[in-house]
């Protein structure tokens, strides 16, 4: 290791992702984090007591005791009551935001261990009635579906769907390639469940009705004639329909993050050592383009070139939005997603950035690779990006 100061990721782990209403209805987002957590500590060798901060991202906070969300989680986990904890919230950015926001408590000399993580439970988004608790004026009221309110941005007055529509006809994509890109999200998923990958990165999860060791929303079925078939769901001869979309699924995924001199002191071999970040704001109206400038952040500040990217990950919100983020970087998409993304996989907000991270320390230690980043567009207009280089068998 080149510098003992250095922040480095331990070990990752992830459940699986339940699709909407699936497997995971009736497991809260705190659950679901307290089972990847306590599976990654496993992992990383590193007892509860050992750890001085828990970080845990989640965008929408469903369940009742949703507040204490990353405190629950710790003292679930067996870590210790001294242990403070802090839940962020930088929506689909979240996951991503926990890692980075442990390696600056470690960079500040705050922690030697924090578990760092994201967890969502999209399920269980309640139904609200606004105004109930002062009275509702006669002929006023009614259920108001708080997931499909979260998904519309306010400020610019338009849905994320409508955002990936603006970003379809501002860099060219059409519905075509959208289909196509799906089709591929779809089929490099399947693979890689088929193949026994995934698995490397799950821990299973017993349910009420047995026990969930897979993802359930990739559809090994899918064709592209089906997908053809599909109508737009948000613009007449619009391009992005619900095969072409990100699943609203539920899980969540961990990680342990430390310093090199930490890990060497403890016969740790860390999978992978922080170099940068980057963390963008961009018009909400093409909230979708936002890992762009992340990515170049990040490089920037890492001294590094997209082609010394061995992979990539951006998160699939839309394929219309990825597309439009491979043709701004001018990405080489068998670098990209290898093992499908979201579109496939789901999209749990809070939980994906700490995904993607997992997935990508998994594939660059089983191909030996050197440098990886991943990113992810932000509802509201930010992008995200964090960028690693494996040193688990480099």
């Amino acid at each position: 290791m080149r510098n003992q100061n250095e922040i480095v990721i331990l070990s990752g782990i992830r459940t699986p992702f339940g699709k909407f209403g699936g497997s995971f209805k009736n497991i809260s987002a705190t659950d679901l984090g307290v089972i990847a957590s306590r599976a990654v500590l496993d992992i990383a060798k590193v007892a509860p007591e050992e750890i001085d901060h828990v970080v845990f991202g989640n965008a929408q906070q469903t369940s009742a005791d949703a507040i204490y969300l990353a405190r629950h989680i710790g003292l679930k986990a067996g870590i210790p009551k001294s242990v403070p904890a802090l839940t962020v919230n930088r929506i689909c950015g979240s996951g991503f935001q926990s890692i980075i926001t442990a390696a600056q408590y470690l960079l500040l000399g705050e922690a030697n261990f924090v578990l760092a993580g994201g967890t969502e439970n999209m399920s269980q988004a309640p139904h609200v009635i606004r105004g109930a608790r002062w009275g509702i004026p006669l002929g006023q009221g009614g259920l108001e579906d708080s997931l499909w309110s979260a998904l519309n941005d306010t400020y610019c007055d338009l849905s994320m769907a409508l955002t990936a529509e603006n970003l379809a006809r501002r860099y060219g994509i059409t519905r075509e390639a959208s289909d196509r890109f799906a089709y591929q999200s779809q089929m490099r998923a399947t693979a890689a469940q088929d193949s026994g990958r995934m698995s490397e990165e799950i821990v299973a999860v017993g349910t009420g009705s047995g026990v969930l060791d897979r993802d359930e929303h990739p559809r090994s079925k899918t064709t592209l004639e089906g997908l053809a078939a599909l109508k737009p769901v948000f613009k007449k001869d619009g391009v992005v329909t619900a095969g072409n979309a990100s699943g609203i699924c539920d899980g969540a995924a961990a990680v342990v993050v430390t310093t090199a001199a930490k890990a060497k002191d403890r016969g740790l071999t860390p999978m992978a050592r922080i170099l940068s970040w980057g963390i963008v704001g961009c018009d909400p109206e093409v909230m979708g383009i936002g890992p762009a400038p992340a990515i170049r952040l990040a490089l920037q500040k890492a001294g590094l070139s997209l082609n010394q990217m061995d992979l990539i990950e951006v998160n699939e919100a839309f394929a219309a939005q990825y597309l439009a983020v491979e043709k701004d970087l001018g990405l080489d998409r068998e670098k990209v997603n290898v093992n499908g993304g979201a579109i496939a996989l789901g999209h749990p907000l809070g939980a994906s950035g700490t995904r993607i991270t997992v997935t990508l320390l998994c594939e660059l230690k089983r191909r030996r690779a050197r440098y990886g980043i991943g990113s992810a567009c932000i509802g509201g207009g930010q992008g995200i990006a964090l960028l690693v280089e494996n040193i688990s068998t480099y």
